[in-house]
């Protein structure tokens, strides 16, 4: 009989992708503790032991339903957890309890050398740089749309007079609102007219707008290709989810080989791709979301994204 080593899940509270990945493991009476890192204290604690025992590290994670002995966990889904803040502490305090947490419980999850993770948050941080992404894409040979990563205003308005049209990008999403209102970075058109000396603030991405009939979301999980086409007269389909459209696509094997190759080269072992197909079938590259949202795309289409989750992190490091 298999042992029922368990999988640890680490993300917010409400998290409905997370659960069917959760009601797949239960499915399969595979053990689940789940946690978010923002709960340490009476409802998450840690003990760690090092250089007290054969194995590098010992110990446990608890929570007020789950024990969890660190040496026995399966494999690790890193979701979407969230790292405390301290709001009630001094801002020093606050910095200082926060850091703790992070190379406590980050540290010591880290250590665990047997475990799968799903993906390791490390390398989730190093695969979320976008002009890295653009350079690794290139060198697989997905087409990139001429892109320009500056500070410089002159260089800005020369790059988009010399496109037909150009776009602007955040770097990276963060957390952002105005007078108390969340405010999202959506991909815009962008004209010479709007480059002023703000621009010198800090680094902006411009890209040569794709002339794209349609766009797709790929999802892999370890060797499962999930692409679906999403129709819509966005530039930015995000904008509108009720306006989008959805086909079950099947990716043509150079693509799907480069797609793997992508996140083999990165040290992961799922992502969500962004691509632009044009009238011609070609595909351009746009991004890659290590962590990217998919439970949507499972609900329009009925693709069993979540029992892929779940198969993974049930083989664990006997895959």
């Amino acid at each position: 009989m298999t042992e029922k080593r368990p999988v640890l899940v680490a993300t917010e509270a409400d998290d409905i992708t997370a659960d069917m990945v959760i009601t797949e493991l239960n499915r399969r009476d595979v053990p689940v503790v789940r946690f978010n890192p923002a709960d340490i204290g009476e409802d998450l604690t840690v003990s760690a032991r090092f250089g007290t025992c054969p194995t590098p590290v010992v110990g446990q994670v608890r929570t007020p339903s789950r024990t969890v002995d660190l040496p026995r966990v399966r494999s690790v889904y890193w979701r979407r957890p969230e790292w405390p803040s301290f709001p009630h502490l001094s801002p020093d305090d606050s910095r200082f309890a926060a850091a703790q947490v992070r190379y406590g419980l980050g540290g010591t999850l880290y250590a665990l050398d047997g475990p799968l993770w799903v993906n390791h948050p490390l390398r989730i941080a190093e695969a979320d740089y976008k002009p890295a992404q653009l350079a690794l894409a290139q060198q697989l040979g997905f087409t990139v749309p001429p892109t320009l990563v500056t500070n410089n205003p002159a260089e800005v308005r020369e790059f988009i007079r010399t496109q037909r049209e150009a776009i602007f990008k955040t770097l990276r999403w963060t957390p952002y609102s105005r007078e108390g209102v969340p405010v999202t970075g959506w991909t815009a058109p962008v004209t010479t007219d709007e480059i002023d000396d703000s621009v010198r603030v800090t680094p902006h991405l411009f890209q040569a707008q794709v002339d794209k009939v349609a766009d797709l979301r790929v999802l892999i999980v370890g060797r499962h290709t999930f692409a679906v086409r999403i129709d819509s007269e966005l530039l930015d389909w995000r904008k509108d989810y009720s306006a989008l459209t959805y086909t079950v696509e099947r990716l043509p094997n150079r693509v799907d080989m480069a797609l793997h190759a992508y996140l083999d080269r990165l040290g992961l072992v799922s992502g969500s791709f962004d691509l632009a197909v044009d009238g011609a079938g070609n595909h351009w590259w746009l991004e890659l979301n290590p962590n990217g949202q998919w439970g949507w795309l499972e609900s329009e289409t009925g693709l069993p994204m979540s029992a892929a989750f779940a198969d993974l992190l049930t083989q664990g490091d006997s895959r």
